[in-house]
């Protein structure tokens, strides 16, 4: 290939790699023209699939520092060009590969970061976003109710203590009313005691 054509080829990946929010790399050996057009259909809007050259794609991912996609980039690979929601890509991916085994996934980058096979079929397990939301709503009103329990709780106990409050001081203002009758009724007994005294 002239080296022009190598150098369009090259900036055409490295543009790919930038727009993409994941790549995932895979080994087609075997698979039709067919299966490919399937798969590349089952990616969803916004991805594309691409077989590539591995030493043109290696200078592209350098380029934008994927370098430890390198040792992936060996025998027949296509990469997987996601632009759409990474998780219905994975998932796409993964069904596609358990009903024709002789695709293999080699690996990727995902936001980024360089992922291994297994994190690719773990990101295809991931629930759709809709159910996550579902699920984070959910989470979200029943700690709202219990904060509300914990709010309502201190105010009510708050309003206990009040009445228990209230109701006690009645009680203590008659307390010094019997203390001043029972004073008077000393002082009066100690008059009187004086008085017989002063008599003998």
């Amino acid at each position: 290939m002239p080296t022009q054509a190598k150098a369009v080829v090259i900036d055409e990946i490295t543009q790919r790699f930038q727009n993409s929010s994941a790549a995932v790399l895979t080994e087609y050996r075997g698979l039709t023209v067919a299966q490919l057009t399937q798969l590349r259909r089952s990616l969803g809007a916004g991805s594309s699939y691409a077989v590539v050259k591995n030493t043109l794609t290696k200078r592209a991912a350098d380029s934008v520092g994927h370098t430890d996609l390198g040792p992936l980039l060996n025998g027949p690979t296509a990469i997987a060009f996601i632009e759409g929601d990474v998780v219905e890509a994975a998932k796409a991916i993964r069904d596609f590969a358990r009903a024709n085994p002789l695709l293999v996934v080699k690996g990727g980058v995902v936001e980024g970061r360089t992922v291994t096979p297994a994190e690719v079929t773990a990101l295809a397990d991931v629930e759709p976003r809709e159910v996550l939301l579902a699920k984070l709503a959910g989470a979200m009103k029943g700690n709202l109710t219990k904060a509300a329990g914990l709010f309502q709780a201190p105010l009510s106990q708050v309003a206990r203590l009040a009445a228990a409050l209230q109701e006690k001081k009645p009680a203590e203002g008659d307390a010094p009313a019997a203390d001043t009758a029972a004073a008077d009724t000393t002082t009066d007994s100690a008059d009187a005691a004086d008085a017989a005294a002063g008599t003998d």
